[in-house]
């Protein structure tokens, strides 16, 4: 069953001043300010389009490296993902980078470092982004 997700964004003013309120409609988990300022130079307890793909595309890909793991017959006892999103004024996203670390039993580091490589490549967040470059480091813990 195919399911849709929905969060909406009221902005107010110009881009350079201006400034937004992000709603996440389909969980509830409340709203988040953003702006321009918090998008190009620093955060200032604001999120950010980018932040946003970032916490998608680190759950998403823990998911999909977490089940191709236990699929494997190796499940993951931990998977700590972190995803940086680079952003350049002018030019848009630039890339990506995924940084796991996992703990996984009766794994080697060659065979955990597939296993992400294969998750990258087959998380949905990582299809609907292909036109970005994606990297990623993994080891484990």
């Amino acid at each position: 069953m195919a399911t849709t997700r929905t969060a909406h964004t009221v902005w107010q003013g110009n881009l350079a001043e201006g400034k937004g309120t992000v709603t996440f409609d389909s969980s509830g988990i409340g709203e988040q300010a953003v702006s321009w300022p918090s998008r190009a130079e620093q955060a200032n307890g604001k999120t950010s389009p980018e932040e946003l793909i970032a916490a998608a595309h680190s759950s998403c890909f823990s998911m999909a490296l977490s089940h191709g793991l236990t699929q494997a017959g190796n499940p993951p006892t931990q998977l700590t993902t972190q995803a940086d999103v680079t952003f350049q004024p002018g030019t848009g996203i630039t890339g990506i980078h995924l940084t796991v670390e996992g703990t996984v039993e009766g794994l080697d580091e060659a065979a955990f470092a597939a296993a992400a490589e294969d998750a990258k490549k087959n998380c949905p967040v990582s299809q609907a982004l292909a036109g970005t470059e994606i990297t990623l480091s993994a080891k484990l813990a």
